[in-house]
């Protein structure tokens, strides 16, 4: 068992740690998932990643039983093989993608003007231009783009493989100026969002489970040359299950890009992968070509809680009964923990992030981490709810059809 929240040594099967992740291993993960990837109905394999064209596919998806064998090759290649596959054509049409990347800059444009200037997750804030909850957004500003732009059957082709029904989408829009820099190699949400420290609290079979939450896509919005930067990945990086500690060691960024591979993309193709999958957007040399890429992160209907709860007065309610308990010291650090983790909100996610950015870090502070600031700075019950509002503001999006429609 974990002591005071962190993990055995390496030698426990329980629990990973960074120092007990091995190179060699990881090499030997990938290597296994050349050998046991199998695609019946890839137009190629590049680099190991299988190119699926969807002009050709388009009855597939009306067939049943094909379909059904068409999704299951997409999640054994998910999961098994490469990690990460491409869907080319998967608009045919690239109309609607038009008329969503005019709505996007458009919004860039505004949000610009209105000096915003949100945090990032993998590079420095202000390198990119970013539009968080892009979902929301150009549903409220343009909702019958939104329609024609969403209506697109291999999108929901590709969650239906990995998640099952009932996913929520949510996209984060992303445009790489030319001269931007790439990312550091990482991981994506959940864990892949936490500290090192944060993620070694998590058993190991957390480790193994967290890919299976979350669906990554990204739809080209232009054409995307390698030299403008397209995601480097690592095909069957996804397979190595201590990797959400290993992203950060050098050694494993090394690797990552000594056998880094990246393919060219074409306006209206779609690219999917794992999430435990070992990736970061390169850096565009060129000239003229803002790279914009329509980052969709889809969410497994099984990620959320049977009952709503309204944390924030609870915290209101117990803030004086732990702040008189930790002045007498009546319950020691570990009782107050554990009083409050059942109280208050120790995720930060969902959040809305153009208030609430992660500008320090990866994730923004949780509700847990605000009311432990409290007590720990002895503060009054009026600055603990003052502040409690606040952040609560910050998370929520009640005003943002108010100010996208004003």
């Amino acid at each position: 068992m974990p002591t005071d929240g962190l993990p055995q040594p390496a030698s426990s099967p329980e629990w990973f740690t960074a120092d007990g992740c091995s190179p060699d291993d990881f090499a030997a993960q990938i290597a296994a998932a050349k050998a046991a990837q199998r695609v019946e109905f890839a137009r190629a394999v590049v680099h190991g990643i299988p190119l699926y064209d969807c002009r050709t596919l388009r009855g597939t998806l009306d067939d049943a039983l094909a379909k059904a064998a068409l999704l299951t090759e997409w999640s054994a290649v998910l999961r098994d093989g490469a990690g990460v596959l491409v869907l080319q054509h998967a608009y045919e049409d690239t109309a609607p993608i038009d008329a969503a990347t005019a709505c996007f800059e458009a919004i860039i444009a505004d949000e610009r003007a209105g000096g915003g200037a949100g945090g990032d997750h993998f590079a420095k804030a202000g390198a990119n231009d970013r539009i968080w909850n892009a979902l929301e957004k150009l549903c409220l500003r343009e909702p019958a783009t939104f329609v024609r732009y969403y209506a697109n059957r291999f999108v929901a082709a590709a969650a239906d493989a990995w998640l099952g029904p009932h996913w929520q989408m949510t996209s984060q829009v992303n445009v790489v100026r030319p001269g931007g820099a790439a990312q550091q190699a990482h991981r994506d949400y959940h864990l892949g969002f936490q500290s090192a420290a944060e993620a070694a609290r998590y058993p190991a079979h957390v480790h193994r489970m967290s890919p299976f939450l979350t669906l990554q896509g990204a739809l080209a919005h232009c054409d995307m040359p390698v030299e403008s930067g397209p995601t480097k990945l690592l095909p069957g990086s996804q397979r190595y299950a201590p990797g959400y500690l290993a992203w950060r060691r050098d050694d494993f960024r090394a690797y990552f890009e000594a056998h880094c591979v990246q393919l060219p993309l074409a306006k209206g193709d779609a690219l999917f992968f794992n999430p435990a999958l070992f990736h970061a957007a390169g850096a565009n040399r060129t000239q003229h070509i803002a790279r914009m890429a329509n980052l969709l992160q889809i969410s497994s209907a099984y990620g959320r809680a049977m009952e709503s709860v309204d944390r924030v007065q609870m915290c209101e309610a117990i803030y004086p009964v732990l702040a008189e308990h930790r002045e007498r010291a009546s319950l020691d650090a570990a009782q107050l923990d554990a009083a409050i983790a059942c109280c208050a909100e120790g995720y930060p996610f969902p959040t809305n992030l153009d208030r609430d950015p992660p500008l320090d870090g990866l994730a923004p502070p949780s509700q847990q981490m605000l009311l432990q600031q409290a007590l720990a700075g002895a503060w009054s019950h009026q600055q603990f709810v003052a502040a409690l509002h606040r952040q609560q503001w910050r998370r929520s999006s009640g005003e943002l059809r108010e100010q996208l429609l004003s």
